[in-house]
């Protein structure tokens, strides 16, 4: 059974409003192109009847708020307000690089993906043929983002990717990074709103390679308005004695799923993830994350974190797969998470499917309150209330928070948890 009817009204508006422009990347197969859309056609877009999506339904929130879509951009976005010191920044906006206000490149290059580069990685690592938004993204996505290291990057790469609609948008920006051999580089992605005149839901598209001895530490902040949807989906090849760091920290947007998917191709290498919520009022925030051991003496580390108030939703879904050849696996996830008010609500579910036999391996989560003996300890030493509740939230946030090495955007994400609390 389909997930969703495929004669679906707002399924069917959202393929007419994107398939007036069509794809924008020259070299993806026409094949691909031609399965995308019957991918879509058949399924529809998930809803709660699929377990993945089980407490984010997409289909929901496009029949509700995207009824019509226009994809109609704001042409005039102010960027200096987002941009950071000692960084290259690069601005996209609603998907397309904007060349009069990104930096120049130095010791990386950066294109379109219609860089001749590109063609023998785009769709390898996201398929098109088994997740909705993939083939959606695959048939209608914007010029993109590639970006190719080769050496030492000296400096940070911050991505600004900016929303600007007049009218209910439906937007599908795309990006390659391929960190080469024996490279190592930093990447920001800071995800905000500028202008937004409508509803607006980004369906996000990266797909990263990090090759033989290379490093790859990776940041995402997402701070967009209370009118933007947001599907970002990552899928993450690393190679032998690769190693890939990423942190997430999510606390605007309307909707927010994170679909993080990482692929240990070969021996020897290394990931972590790392992520920080703090979600309000309506909002819905969902870290869904998959780590996929494929080969013997690699290691994962996951640490999630979340903080739930008013009446929103957290989620966090973590699955760690041992095949049988990850021998010598070492495999931590743990997903812990603070409830500020009896409205809100926090689902998670840490998984292991493991097939091999001489593995280390562990998964936990825990949800409760504040701890009221640490605060009644804090008010007995003279703290007050409010102010003892929020030393103890900015101590349970600080184990992520301190991943962070750049002080300006440490700085940053400060201010915006205390802001969000």
């Amino acid at each position: 059974m389909s997930i969703v009817d495929s004669k679906s009204t707002v399924t069917q508006n959202i393929l007419d409003a994107l398939g007036k422009s069509g794809n924008k990347i020259a070299f993806i197969p026409d094949q691909s192109l031609v399965n995308s859309i019957r991918f879509i056609e058949e399924n529809g877009f998930p809803n709660n009847k699929h377990e993945d999506y089980k407490y984010c339904n997409i289909e929901a929130v496009l029949r509700k708020e995207f009824k019509s879509v226009t994809n109609q951009f704001n042409t005039v976005v102010s960027a200096d307000i987002y941009k950071l010191k000692g960084c290259f920044n690069i601005v996209v906006i609603n998907g397309t690089i904007s060349d009069t206000l990104s930096d120049k490149p130095e010791g990386f290059e950066l294109s379109t993906l219609d860089h001749p580069k590109c063609k023998s990685y785009i769709t390898e690592l996201a398929d098109a043929s088994n997740d909705a938004l993939i083939a959606v993204n695959t048939a209608f996505s914007e010029p993109g983002v590639f970006i190719y290291v080769k050496g030492v990057v000296q400096k940070p790469i911050h991505i600004i990717n900016i929303t600007s609609v007049k009218e209910n948008s439906f937007i599908n920006p795309r990006q390659l990074f391929l960190i080469d051999k024996n490279a190592e580089a930093t990447i920001i992605e800071s995800f905000v709103s500028n202008g937004n005149k409508a509803n607006v839901f980004q369906n996000h598209l990266s797909e990263v390679v990090v090759e033989e001895n290379a490093k790859l530490k990776s940041y995402r902040l997402q701070n967009e308005d209370a009118v933007s949807y947001q599907v970002n989906t990552t899928q993450v090849k690393i190679n032998r004695y690769g190693n890939y760091d990423t942190s997430t920290f999510t606390f605007g947007g309307a909707m927010v799923r994170n679909n993080l998917n990482v692929v240990l191709a070969s021996d020897l290498c290394e990931a972590h993830l790392n992520g920080l919520f703090v979600s309000k009022g309506n909002q819905l925030i969902d870290n869904h994350t998959l780590v996929d051991h494929q080969m013997p003496n690699c290691q994962s580390n996951e640490l999630y974190k979340g903080i739930a108030k008013d009446k929103s939703t957290g989620i966090f879904n973590g699955k760690i797969y041992v095949r049988k050849d990850a021998q010598k696996t070492n495999a931590y996830q743990s997903s812990k998470n603070i409830l500020l008010s009896d409205d809100a609500t926090i689902n998670t579910k840490p998984q292991l499917e493991i097939y091999a036999d001489d593995v280390k391996c562990s998964h936990g989560t825990s949800t409760g309150k504040v701890d009221e003996q640490a605060l009644f300890y804090l008010k007995a030493r003279g703290i007050g209330e409010e102010s003892g509740r929020k030393l103890l939230l900015q101590a349970f946030a600080q184990e992520v928070i301190d991943k962070i090495e750049m002080d300006e955007l440490k700085e940053g994400v400060i201010k915006l948890f205390e802001q969000n609390l």
